[in-house]
């Protein structure tokens, strides 16, 4: 009776547990970014100039010259040193002084020569020519319409934004397209594509065999470049682009070291579109 009491009397507290809260609307997020404020980040992120190589570069006749300024007035100072001390103008093997002062001519000598070896050697600058040729513009006439202005469409584009100034296709052992400056023949017209001369060539069996492109930078420094007669004499690049095994794209260029990195992905991706459609077409035109 009392344990029954007891427990009647007894209160247990008890507390409701919340509901779980909701996360909030889309609508209310607000996004923090813990990196720092806008303006922090735009100085951290600007690169910095490197103001001793702009004035070098801005400079640069003054910088070549700067040993041969060194070297005279260590010679002139060293001159001045022995009459105001007076030391004997002819040098003593036993003296220290004189040791010195010879050590200082000879390293003052070598900056002048130094100073006279930078004026002399200087980059060669790479320029724009202008194509020795004749225009040409010649299109095999049985090519389908689509593989046409696929055609057209790669020399206006290679035109626009390249260097380029000549393209050849060569494709199933013959030309089908040649536009452009060309190398002009002794009957003052554009000189054709011989296909199977160039077929024999070591530049397009090289091509071939490596199934990838070929860029000749400085095309006066390779010895092929007599299998290329009709390019112009004054070609400064050129980009061999094989079509898988069945042909080539040539692509001549007016500047020395003209294609960048960009230009020769590019063309390589034209490359594999002409050679798509060619294969599809040219095989049952031609």
């Amino acid at each position: 009776m009392k344990a029954g009491n007891i427990l009647g009397n007894v209160c247990i507290p008890w507390k409701p547990t919340p509901p779980p809260r909701l996360p909030p609307p889309l609508s209310t997020f607000r996004c923090f970014s813990a990196s720092p404020s806008s303006s922090s980040l735009k100085t951290k992120m600007k690169p910095k100039r490197d103001w001793a190589a702009d004035w070098i570069s801005n400079n640069d006749d003054t910088v070549r010259s700067f040993p041969i300024f060194v070297g005279g007035a260590s010679l002139l100072a060293v001159l001045v040193n022995r009459a105001v001390t007076g030391i004997a103008p002819v040098a003593d093997a036993s003296s220290s002084q004189s040791r010195a002062d010879l050590l200082t001519l000879g390293l003052a000598v070598t900056n002048m020569l130094t100073g006279l070896v930078w004026l002399t050697i200087r980059p060669k600058s790479i320029s724009v020519v202008n194509p020795q040729g004749v225009e040409c513009w010649f299109i095999c006439s049985h090519l389908p319409d689509f593989v046409f202005s696929e055609l057209l469409w790669a020399w206006e584009s290679l035109l626009g934004v390249t260097r380029c100034r000549s393209l050849v296709v060569v494709y199933d052992c013959r030309c089908i397209l040649q536009i452009g400056v060309a190398a002009e023949s002794v009957n003052n017209e554009a000189l054709a594509v011989d296909a199977a001369k160039l077929m024999q060539g070591s530049l397009y069996q090289a091509a071939i065999k490596s199934a990838s492109q070929s860029y000749l930078a400085n095309l006066s420094l390779y010895p092929g470049r007599s299998e290329l007669p009709f390019l112009p004499l004054n070609t400064q690049a050129v980009i061999l682009q094989p079509l898988a095994d069945k042909g080539i794209v040539i692509i001549g260029g007016d500047t020395i070291r003209g294609f960048t990195s960009s230009d020769q992905a590019w063309i390589t991706l034209i490359g594999e579109k002409l050679d798509a459609s060619l294969a599809k077409y040219v095989t049952n035109e031609l």
